[in-house]
């Protein structure tokens, strides 16, 4: 009976580790999915190194229509990737998955021949 329990309780950990293997591998296309888009890149290697920057900011900074930057903001802030506060007339935003920098940071240091 005990050997019949040790299996099963390794057999149940296994499948544990298979889940949250899986979850992880999920998490990360997700946001390979949400930011595979060089300014969407940017914009997160911009928020990586200053707490929160405005819309006006990023758009100077990135040499980047408005209008598109705004699309951006918005896809990724409903994706959960970033934060927006308003401020008077200004919308600030601000990495609220942090976790993104350190995919792509694996990503820039990967020795592949691509």
């Amino acid at each position: 009976m005990f050997i019949y329990l040790g299996r099963l309780l390794r057999t149940i950990m296994t499948i544990t580790e298979k889940i949250n293997s899986k979850e992880k591998l999920e998490k990360a296309a997700f946001i390979l999915k949400t930011v595979a888009h060089p300014t969407r890149l940017a914009i997160i290697e911009l928020l990586g190194t200053n707490d929160r920057l405005s819309v006006n900011e990023l758009s100077r900074l990135l040499d980047c229509e408005q209008s598109l930057l705004s699309h951006h903001l918005i896809n990724m802030k409903l994706k959960g990737i970033l934060q927006a506060e308003q401020e008077g007339q200004s919308r600030y935003y601000s990495l609220k998955e942090r976790d993104v920098l350190k995919l792509i940071a694996c990503i820039e240091n990967c020795e592949c021949s691509m």
